[in-house]
């Protein structure tokens, strides 16, 4: 897809462009640049947010009355990207682009008060307390129990694959409060301080090698007696899966595939490049030449979804359908750009799988942006089971709109 911006929109990315070259701190962008998923450290990641939360571009999918931009659906996608193009980390999705719209439409105007303006200002990080051992795809057969005793409820009980729990400052959970009736009637949406006693934080090391202490991603969160106000229940008790559900249309559509798909597809080319085949550059040759064309269709039907998906927001309505249109695509998209990286650089990627991190002084062998291929690889496997596996979506999509 080729996007023939109009010279209002064409003025916009430049003044989007110029201010995150001029404002970008170097640090940050080599260390998003050389990370696995682009993700950074909690201090890198907070230096970004407050630099684009004092332009008033944190929040780019926020309405105006809560300190968004009030962009239109083109906007976002130029902001996104202009964000890609500049190696800028992904930004706090569970705080800006899951908690706050559920709270923008079900919290109290006292949450709305006491949370949203920090999100906006990048002063709290928040995660995300869905899955648990034994309740991923089956989420609703979650057990972490809150008994509500007087003014607070009790939270007992574990969360699993938790990213950023190790940094992060509150976490929206879902919690168990009833078990009388079906099991979706029996929950509720808790907002839980991650500094409460009685939360304890496990790192969990993935297959893509990272081992460095606050360089993970994922956790185990264990709840024991942990208090929490009862204010801090988003909407009614046992309505939890309705809010939920709302939120998951946010998760599976809100991170732009587009931008960095298309960027990644660009590292993509620059391998094809580089890298021998029988004595010529990977790019002559007539086979890989098919497959790059069919990934770059795949890529520009990721772009087409996602901007039916940024539309849909511009009224403020919820995404709906196109959440799980946008998160399958996107997601399976991005696992083929790793695998054909992978095939480009063959054994000169297996070497770096468990010694090099982002930050690392080991020299790669086999040219530029060969050393993260594997790790990539390894660890965007993943990205098709969270927010509701490819198989999942499909079965969604089957029923709301085929009608099977």
């Amino acid at each position: 897809m080729r996007l023939a911006f109009n010279e209002t929109e064409l003025t916009f990315q430049r003044e989007v462009r110029d201010w995150i070259t001029a404002n970008m701190p170097p640090e940050v962008a080599e260390e998003s640049r050389r990370s696995r998923t682009s993700h950074v450290s909690k201090e890198r990641l907070v230096q970004w947010q407050k630099k684009l939360a004092s332009r008033g571009w944190l929040c780019p999918n926020w309405p105006k009355e809560y300190g968004g931009p009030g962009w239109n659906s083109t906007q976002k996608f130029i902001f996104e990207m202009e964000m890609a193009r500049a190696d800028s980390p992904y930004l706090s999705s569970f705080s800006i682009k899951m908690v706050a719209p559920v709270l923008m439409k079900f919290g109290s105007e006292a949450q709305k008060k006491r949370f949203l303006p920090k999100i906006a200002a990048a002063e709290e990080l928040w995660c995300q307390g869905y899955s648990e051992p034994g309740s991923g795809s089956d989420l609703a057969s979650l057990r972490t129990k809150a008994e509500k005793q007087g003014d607070h409820y009790l939270v007992n009980g574990q969360k699993i694959w938790t990213t950023n729990a190790h940094f992060a400052d509150w976490i929206f959970c879902l919690v168990r409060t009833s078990n009388e009736g079906k099991r979706q009637e029996g929950i509720s949406f808790l907002l839980i301080d991650m500094k409460s006693p009685g939360i304890k934080v496990d790192p969990i090391y993935l297959v893509d090698g990272t081992r460095t202490p606050m360089r993970h991603e994922v956790n185990q969160v264990f709840f024991t007696d942990v208090k929490v106000p009862v204010e801090n229940l988003v909407g009614e008790e046992n309505k939890g899966w309705t809010y939920a559900k709302y939120l998951l249309e946010f998760e599976r559509g809100g991170q732009a595939f587009g931008p960095r798909l298309r960027k990644a597809f660009r590292h993509l080319q620059v391998l094809s490049k580089t890298q021998m085949d029988a004595g010529e550059p990977l790019s002559a040759s007539p086979n890989w030449r098919e497959k790059m064309a069919a990934l770059e269709i795949e890529i520009d039907a990721v772009e087409m979804n996602e901007m039916m998906f940024y539309s849909s927001l511009k009224t403020g309505d919820a995404p709906g359908n196109m959440g799980s249109v946008v998160k399958m695509r996107g997601t399976e998209a991005g696992q083929k750009v790793t695998e054909l990286a992978v095939e480009a650089v063959g054994w000169y990627g297996t070497p770096f799988t468990e010694l090099r991190n982002y930050d690392s002084n080991v020299v790669p062998v086999g040219g530029g942006y060969v050393d993260d291929v594997s790790p990539r690889y390894f660890n965007t496997r993943k990205t098709t089971i969270y927010g509701g596996s490819s198989e999942v979506q499909r079965n969604v999509l089957a029923k709301a709109m085929l009608g099977l």
